[in-house]
């Protein structure tokens, strides 16, 4: 979809911008408070005071150091109003775990994990299996070292076992070296994604370490694979924890949509107050009859949307259609992101054909 603006007026508009970059008072003037309502309406701010129209020819320098100033200025003024931002927790930094039982993590290198390419012949199978059955004799004898050696060596003879790899975890972990054991179940869920001895013992490391939620994944996918007693009691030992750390996030999920929600109203807030003050003043001061004069034949003035731009502004106030025109206003070419979203065009459409009627997009501003 093309851009329902001809090129000529988005030239138009682009000066006109770059002239409220230079003088961001100009957003202040009576005729445009319909532009700086939809601006803070967005959540952005305009300089206070009135533009010095008298300087336009003067030197560019200088206009820029004072347009620099007057956004400093503005948007310290937001910093003050917003107050210090309060840091997102931790998830888990203000909730009361049981961690009975952890462990530190152990930091020793990565264990030998053998050559994944490697093709076993038959000998290297029935040898392999033969020191599989003289680590699972070790680890019965509570020699967890030698065990460990020794389903290492049957690794390098046969690493396409994931047996292999899951049942060296388990020494590993009777070693207190949850992490190393992590690493074992890892590459044993590679070769057999649906090894209930590798998430088994995966989720326990992972309970030692702390990590209640992978544990409790890990443990509950051991129990639907191939229910194992342990594991079910491993299960409930951490589900308690699990289950506080999930409802700490969901309550902080909802906190932050509320917060969000709140400051759009706030910002819908202060652009309506805005409209209104500008109104209230619009009448009383000299300026009101530029606006006035800006719908007249040959005036050339800013728009005046009369019962139009309250329709606009109560649109703006949905936060779909505030987020589509905050990117359309930041660039013109993301038009084309919601040429099938009806209601966002129709919108668009409208405000631009009220612009044009006031004369706006026709060449009639003087500022131009």
């Amino acid at each position: 979809m093309e851009c329902p603006i001809n090129p000529a007026e988005l030239q138009k508009l682009k000066v006109f911008i770059n002239l409220c970059q230079l003088t961001p008072q100009l957003l202040n003037l009576p005729q445009l408070s319909f532009l700086k309502s939809f601006i803070e309406s967005l959540g952005g701010v305009v300089p206070e005071g009135q533009p010095d129209l008298g300087g336009f020819g003067g030197d560019n320098a200088d206009q820029e150091e004072q347009s620099r100033r007057a956004w400093a200025k503005a948007k310290a003024s937001r910093k003050e109003e917003e107050g210090p931002k309060v840091a997102e927790s931790d998830p888990e930094s203000d909730l009361e775990l049981d961690s009975e039982g952890c462990v530190e993590p152990d930091t020793e290198p990565d264990q030998p994990m053998g050559d994944a390419s490697k093709e076993p012949t038959e000998e290297e199978f029935d040898q392999a299996n033969d020191l599989r059955s003289q680590a699972a004799s070790a680890y019965s004898e509570q020699k967890y070292d030698e065990a460990v050696k020794l389903f290492t060596d049957a690794i390098k003879l046969n690493p396409k076992s994931a047996l292999y790899y899951a049942k060296r975890g388990q020494a590993y972990l009777k070693l207190q070296k949850p992490n190393a054991c992590i690493r074992d179940c890892n590459r044993a869920l590679e070769i057999n994604p649906d090894s209930a001895t590798a998430y088994k013992f995966r989720g326990r490391a992972n309970r030692l370490l702390g990590h209640w939620e992978e544990a409790a994944k890990d443990l509950r996918q051991a129990c639907k694979l191939d229910f194992d007693e342990e594991a079910d009691e491993w299960l409930k030992e951490v589900t308690p924890n699990a289950k506080k750390i999930e409802q700490h996030k969901q309550k902080q999920e909802r906190r932050k949509q509320e917060r969000e929600f709140r400051d759009r109203q706030e910002r819908v807030r202060k652009a309506q107050e805005a409209r209104r003050k500008a109104a209230e003043e619009g009448p009383a001061g000299g300026a009101a009859g530029a606006a006035g004069a800006a719908g007249a034949a040959g005036a050339g003035g800013m728009p005046d949307f009369g019962g139009a731009g309250a329709d606009l502004f109560d649109a703006f106030r949905d936060p779909e259609v505030s987020a589509a025109m905050s990117e359309i206003f930041e660039n013109p070419m993301n038009i084309s992101k919601y040429q099938n979203n009806p209601k966002i065009m129709n919108i668009l459409m409208k405000f631009y054909s009220q612009t044009e009627k006031a004369g706006f997009w026709g060449g009639g501003c003087h500022y131009f």
